[in-house]
């Protein structure tokens, strides 16, 4: 196991120091899938394993293409590197032990975010030389250890074949920040016939060295970009003539935290950005807003969602200006399987690496795109659930201080695995 720890250590901060956000995640794929072949597993990538039509929130083709440029200088494997070239970083690796037994499949996230990592002296990805290389991207969730986790649990499959049976499936899946990628994943049917299917996380406040075999709480979620256009004029000569898009922008920001809550269940709205308009003597033509609602249960958000769509409509009505809403992200409610978790809980119970395990936490949380692979396994009769490794961390996540600590890797690992073979 030593080597192993060693390994986990080694790939968690080469993914830590080159990160990657939603649907870019191309050196980092194309990597997970030179070592996930070099194992023996059966690969399906790109658009095999992801439908186009639903990728929310995908990056321009520009965006794809400079980043693409980035990640052949920074270390991308290039014998795997064509068929996540254009943006589409889903991986499904399969190990298929010919023998009759379940499916079981893991989801594993890969994405990064928008945060510039600290540089402070007393950061340890600093002092050990594999902080972000990246301005305002930052590994500052944990998908990097998600990704090594993957990768580590890919390796005792390979390691113990001849004592497993069924098939086993890991899912790499890219844009989970923003739950963006899932869905895509989801309608390419890669669960379809999956009987037990796992998603897991490190830390959300679980404390160092326990573990929860079902999270459940999470909101559903819509993520709105909305885009106002009116009419640009002169602010002094001509400012009758104009179609003022801030305004119609300022005032939605404004009502849609009016939005009354939901008497059924929690309910959370916000508004993270606006911009507009384009020098101080024009009247505004164009305004930008990112909205997010959420609901304690896919109706509740929906509840929430139709309500903003109903005040930017009125905005745009009152000021004149035309309006557009675009959906860029969305995840649904869900709760997980009591015997899938009752067997995780039993795995980490006899851990070695785990001090307490929880069979289940119900707790209100944030949102989590997983949710779309446990509705369609528990549709098709099989069983899932989220379960979360505490761990040690530096700071919160999506903080510039973001860290964890790095034996919670082997923890997961092992109690992942060992998850596998009780369901043998």
């Amino acid at each position: 196991m030593n080597n192993l720890e060693e390994k986990l250590i080694e790939w968690r901060r080469d993914f830590h120091r080159y990160p990657e956000t939603g649907f870019l995640e191309i050196r980092t794929a194309s990597i997970v899938a030179s070592i996930l072949d070099n194992l023996g597993f059966d690969l399906r990538v790109g658009k095999e394993v992801m439908s186009p039509d639903h990728c929310m929130g995908k990056p321009s083709k520009e965006e794809t293409e400079a980043h693409l440029q980035w990640a052949l200088e920074n270390g991308a494997n290039k014998e795997y590197i064509e068929p996540f070239s254009e943006g589409y970083t889903g991986i499904v690796a399969t190990w298929d032990t010919k023998k009759e037994g379940p499916t079981i499949a893991f989801r594993i996230d890969m994405d990064a975010l928008d945060i510039n990592e600290s540089q402070e002296d007393s950061h340890f990805p600093e002092i050990e030389g594999f902080r972000s290389t990246l301005p305002y991207k930052m590994h500052a969730c944990g998908h990097d250890a998600h990704t090594t986790i993957g990768l580590g649990l890919a390796t005792l499959i390979a390691e113990n074949k001849d004592s497993l049976k069924g098939k086993i499936r890991l899912i790499f899946q890219p844009a989970e920040e923003g739950t963006r990628g899932a869905r895509s994943m989801v309608e390419a049917n890669v669960v379809d016939d999956v009987d037990y299917f796992i998603a897991s996380h490190v830390g959300t406040g679980v404390p160092d060295g326990h573990f929860v075999a079902s999270k459940n709480g999470f909101l559903a979620t819509s993520k709105l970009d909305i885009t106002f256009k009116g009419v640009a004029s002169h602010a002094g000569g001509n400012p009758e003539q104009g179609k003022n898009a801030l305004l119609a922008a300022a005032s939605a920001a404004l009502n849609i935290y009016a939005i009354p809550r939901h008497s059924e269940g929690a309910t959370r709205i916000n508004v993270g950005e606006l911009q507009a308009g384009s020098g101080r003597n024009i009247i505004a033509d164009r305004a930008f807003l990112k909205v997010e609602t959420r609901g304690e249960n896919t109706a509740i958000n929906e509840f929430v969602k139709s309500q903003a769509e109903a005040v930017i409509a009125g905005s745009a009505q009152m000021y004149g200006v035309e309006y557009e809403i675009q959906t860029v992200g969305e995840a649904i409610s869900a709760e997980g399987s009591r015997e899938l978790a009752s067997v995780l809980h039993a795995c980490a119970e006899e851990s070695p690496y785990i001090l307490k395990s929880v069979l289940e936490d119900n707790s209100p949380a944030g949102s989590e795109d997983a949710t779309f692979f446990i509705e369609r396994v528990q549709k098709n009769g099989g069983q899932a659930t989220y379960c979360v490794f505490g761990t040690e961390l530096a700071a919160g996540h999506h903080n510039e201080k973001f860290d964890i600590n790095e034996k919670t890797l082997m923890s997961a690992v092992h109690v992942l695995f060992e998850s596998i073979k009780k369901l043998n």
